[in-house]
């Protein structure tokens, strides 16, 4: 299984920047809809696009292995 890693990205860019950042600040900065971050974020097995994969990386300034992990079954 995949596992998004949006949590631990978003924990880290708060640190970093000192401030809380809302699923909407995302949104709003790479143009991916508020509820497909949501479902990235709260919904085990989520399937989703490299494009946003790419995004998501050009965010927060990661790569996709900081972003995504496979788990075993």
């Amino acid at each position: 299984m995949i596992r998004f890693k949006l949590g631990e990205q978003l924990e880290k860019k708060q640190f970093r920047d000192s401030r809380r950042i809302t699923l909407q600040e995302v949104s709003d900065a790479t143009g991916i809809n508020r509820s497909t971050l949501s479902k990235i974020l709260n919904q085990r097995g989520y399937s989703t696009g490299t494009d946003v994969l790419d995004r998501l990386c050009t965010y927060f300034g990661c790569s996709v292995a900081d972003l995504v992990e496979h788990l075993p079954d």
